[in-house]
């Protein structure tokens, strides 16, 4: 294991369990310790990217921010699968639908993630790569959302670099290749988990449509978010 602590991440050996949510608002990193933890520590501070271990049904788990981004959560996930010793990432996000039957608040799991992004030219491979989830977390996922009566949609899904797109037919062309939704970390943590011989999953929810201009307010994000949260904390 690498010299600790990293330049973005200020925890000792130890401190961060095998599994780790990665919400992309540390403040929702927050609240998941905060409500469905027990015996919770914070291990990291540093940039306000609060990280947080505790136990949940008995089971030790982490949860921690990763900013908005391939570039950020690049980082963040290369650093605990490499230096902590992290196997297992499953991020929890929002993203906005895309094709006609995609509704807001469904759950969507990525099974792949296309993406406009330049993140695996350092890889040097003489073609394209395609970003895949780890199937036994993707079937856990999918398994622990039945048992609960909870409807999922999986497919691919679109890790965008940019939220502000100056082509206006960008997400047009997107959703004719049937991609479900958009949005902005998932290939880079998928990349990120191959090369290192880890696992990665994305679980998101609609917090909006693309085309339809339909969205949630800011309180029916709150409650309907603890589905996807929930999903991920069963098979963590």
């Amino acid at each position: 294991m690498a010299k600790l602590p990293t330049p973005h991440i200020n925890a000792k050996e130890g401190d961060i369990a095998e599994t780790v949510l990665m919400p992309g608002d540390p403040l929702r990193a927050k609240f998941i310790a905060d409500n469905y933890l027990e015996n919770v520590i914070c291990f990291n501070e540093v940039r306000n990217m609060f990280g947080y271990t505790g136990t949940y049904k008995g089971k030790k788990v982490s949860v921690m921010g990763s900013g908005m981004g391939i570039p950020s959560i690049g980082i963040y996930s290369y650093e605990l699968f490499n230096f902590y010793g992290v196997e297992n990432i499953i991020r929890i996000g929002s993203a906005g639908g895309f094709t006609d039957d995609i509704k807001v608040r469904d759950i969507v799991i990525g099974m792949g993630a296309s993406t406009n992004s330049d993140f695996a030219k350092q890889y040097k491979l003489p073609g394209t790569y395609a970003p895949l989830a780890d199937f036994g977390l993707l079937r856990k996922a999918v398994e622990a959302a039945e048992s609960m009566n909870i409807k999922t949609v999986v497919g691919n899904i679109l890790s965008s670099d940019t939220f502000y797109d100056d082509n206006p037919d960008a997400n047009t062309l997107w959703k004719k290749m049937n991609v479900l939704a958009v949005e902005m970390e998932a290939a880079g943590l998928y990349l990120n988990a191959a090369r290192a011989g880890k696992k990665a999953l994305c679980i998101l929810t609609i917090s909006d449509h693309v085309f339809t201009g339909e969205s949630l307010s800011a309180e029916d994000r709150q409650n309907t978010f603890h589905e996807m949260m929930e999903i991920a904390l069963e098979i963590a």
